[in-house]
């Protein structure tokens, strides 16, 4: 399958919601449990989310396949911070990820940004890595989800751009 590398626009909010829970819902599950999936999930609001972050300057990035419609998207912030790497799971392993991340090295260098970094779960890690990413520490917390302290996972991972 043919997929574009392309900027955001405003009609992709909802299907850029939907890859972010369909990713975490159906991918998440391979190294969280279902708890800790669940308070992941919650942590995602809706459409409306990608259209105020945009507003106030962050960046996505968007693979879309040959219909334009999008599959998955990277999003980062004027800091260096990629907040968002996401795959919807029909689209996974095929180096969409890779590429997004390309892109918003492209995007960083050209706005004078001199590292990127993120906190990235053990499903995104390796892809990370794969960009010349390094882990700088695991991250233990908790989030609060149905009345309770979820402990979960992730790793700060950063890439120097100088």
């Amino acid at each position: 399958m043919a997929y574009s590398i392309r900027p955001y626009r405003d009609d992709d909010a909802e299907a850029l919601a939907e890859v972010n829970a369909s990713a975490i819902a159906e991918i998440g599950p391979h190294a969280y449990s279902t708890e800790q999936v669940a308070a992941w999930m919650a942590r995602h609001p809706g459409a409306e989310r990608y259209r105020e972050r945009v507003a106030a300057g962050d960046v996505i990035f968007v693979a879309a396949d040959r219909d334009d419609r999008p599959v998955a998207y990277a999003l980062i912030e004027a800091n260096g911070h990629l907040d968002h790497l996401y795959n919807h799971p029909d689209h996974t392993r095929l180096g969409l990820a890779t590429q997004l991340l390309a892109r918003a090295e492209i995007y960083a260098r050209a706005h004078g940004i001199e590292r990127l970094y993120t906190e990235a779960s053990d499903l995104a890690r390796p892809a990370f890595e794969r960009a010349g990413y390094v882990v700088t520490d695991k991250r233990e917390f908790t989030i609060a989800h149905d009345g309770r302290d979820i402990p979960i996972h992730n790793w700060a991972m950063e890439k120097a751009l100088r």
